[in-house]
């Protein structure tokens, strides 16, 4: 017990924890370098945008490091790296946007390359031969976000931003247009094409097409495309017609629209519309006939020359037009004879009548059955005929003629058949022909080649004549004119001599009034008007000494 209770008097040692030194000051600088890496990582992470990627059929002059991603001449994004796709098709372009551009990346957003573009519609990209290629960007209007994009092979050709409405259009085939070809309104470019695509029956084409503000205004319900490509050649029986918008269009193809004269008009059409594209302005002008009358015609003659839209005619005015052209055989004999299907347009006719009978003649119209009395009583009592005329000798388009022959042999409308055949007349175009071929075998027959031996011999003659003619005279001037001119020099003395004696005689016998004296006064009268004849005939002959052979010319030698 004593021991214990002294074990228990000895002092105990007591534990205590070993105090922490301070941090060393050599930790600081890391510390805080680290801070400070982590907060520009952070504030990098929180002021960069998203990552995205783009994928490219190829990426010419698109390079990690370099490339930029610019929205209007401002750069949003920088490409990261550039590589192959896990097929090796195809290019993947990483590119780091900014955080400003973060709302941009949605789906519908646009990327493609920007370079020196030359097509026939324009240059673009100019700007790249110094500062590079880079990658174009047209946002969209879609609000779902995205990272994936596939580019464009093509820049667009309308951006997003641009005033304007987008219609479309259905062909039966495109043509020499494609994206790009310009629109036109009044020979005016106030649009383009931006895209086309087969119908999914593959019997037509899809087109779509964007009109700028403030001209797709005048897009209506009524407004007619058609196709301005080129040159429109239209060869017909009022002659050759040749028309083209622009020298674009002529080379790169393009539209055209306008509205008829007489349409409504209304409220600009909305977006989407779709209208059909007619493949000319004629055929996209014509204006539906409210009333029409379908008629037959038979020919014996040639139906060369005539088509179908080829005009039909009455008193030389415009009344409708044909609408088929082929021929019909007799089951019998089996005689063939040309059949040619006719449409008329009375409205046309009426519009042309002064406006007191205009009002008549429209009731006479409405009516079927007044209608097929009236022309009945023309075809019956005034001749109304159906004829093949030529319009126009270059071209050799043919036309239908409605006109009056009184001479005509009595006939009738038939109205049994399902189509009512109106009587015809032979066209004057055989005879024409006939006539020609006659004067043409005539001027065959004519012996041209012994009528050309017989001048050329005339001729010939008549040079042998005129060679000796030109010595005769050449003879006279050196064989009689030298003979001639001493007689004629002594002739003249001698006609002096005797109006000397005369004058000496007349002065002698003055104031004798005596017979003789007037005898001899008129005696030397003759004398001296004789000296004058020959004087005058001596003069004669030394201008034109050949008239000793020809003698004197007569009235307009």
């Amino acid at each position: 017990m004593a021991e214990s209770s002294k074990r228990e008097d000895l002092p105990r040692a007591v534990l205590t924890p070993e105090r922490r030194s301070r941090i060393s000051a050599v930790w600081v600088i890391p510390i805080f370098t680290a801070l400070v890496a982590i907060g520009i990582a952070v504030h990098r992470i929180i002021s960069e945008g998203p990552v995205i990627s783009i994928v490219f059929k190829t990426a010419q002059g698109v390079e990690a490091g370099k490339t930029v991603v610019k929205y209007k001449d401002v750069t949003i994004g920088q490409v990261t790296t550039v590589q192959l796709s896990d097929d090796h098709s195809k290019v993947v372009v990483t590119a780091q946007m900014n955080r400003d551009a973060a709302d941009l990346m949605v789906a519908d957003a646009k990327f493609w390359v920007v370079q020196p573009r030359i097509t026939l519609s324009g240059i673009s990209g100019l700007g790249t031969l110094i500062s590079g290629n880079y990658i174009g960007f047209e946002p969209g209007s879609s609000r779902a976000r995205e990272h994936h994009f596939t580019g464009l092979e093509e820049p667009p050709v309308i951006t997003i931003e641009q005033p304007g409405r987008e219609f479309r259009l259905t062909a039966d085939d495109l043509g020499s247009l494609g994206v790009g070809s310009p629109v036109y309104f009044r020979r005016i470019e106030v649009g383009k094409i931006i895209a086309y695509d087969l119908a999914p029956n593959g019997k037509t084409v899809a087109l779509r097409v964007f009109i700028n503000a403030p001209y797709d205004r005048f897009v209506v319900a009524d407004t007619r495309f058609w196709n301005a490509s080129g040159l429109d050649v239209s060869v017909g029986a009022d002659g050759v017609d040749v028309r083209t918008e622009s020298l674009v269009s002529f080379l790169i193809g393009g539209l055209a629209f306008d509205t008829p004269p007489d349409a409504p008009g209304g409220r600009p059409a909305a977006s989407d519309t779709v209208f059909e594209l007619y493949k000319d302005r004629q055929t996209a002008m014509k204006q539906p006939e409210a009333v029409a009358r379908r008629y037959l015609l038979y020919f014996d003659d040639s139906l060369r020359g005539l088509s179908v839209g080829a005009p039909l005619t009455l008193l030389g005015l415009t009344a409708g037009e044909v609408t088929d052209v082929g021929f019909d055989v007799t089951p019998k004999d089996l005689e063939l004879r040309g059949r040619v299907e006719i449409v008329a347009y009375p409205e046309r006719l009426i519009a042309r009548l002064h406006q007191g009978q205009a009002a008549t003649v429209e009731s006479l119209v409405q009516s079927e059955q007044r209608s097929h009395a009236v022309l009945q009583r023309l075809v019956e009592e005034h001749g109304l005929r159906a004829q093949l005329r030529s319009g126009s000798l270059i071209t050799g388009q043919r036309y239908v003629a409605l006109d009056f022959f009184p001479d005509a042999p009595m006939a009738r409308v038939d109205w049994s058949a399902e189509t009512p055949v109106m009587p015809t007349v032979p066209s004057t175009l055989p005879d024409l022909e006939t006539k020609v071929t006659d004067i043409l075998a005539k001027l065959d027959r004519f012996p041209f080649e012994a009528i050309g031996s017989e001048v050329r011999q005339t001729l010939k003659s008549l040079d042998r004549t005129l060679d000796d003619l030109d010595e005769a005279v050449r003879h006279i001037d050196t064989g009689v004119v030298p003979e001639l001119k001493p007689a004629v020099a002594e002739l003249r003395k001698a006609l002096v001599s005797a109006d000397r004696v005369l004058s000496d005689a007349d002065a002698t016998l003055v104031g004798e009034g005596a017979p003789a004296q007037q005898d001899l006064s008129a005696a030397l009268r003759e004398v001296a008007r004789a000296a004058r004849s020959i004087r005058v005939l001596a003069d004669y002959l030394e201008r034109q000494p050949e008239a000793l052979l020809r003698g004197k010319p007569g009235p307009g030698r």
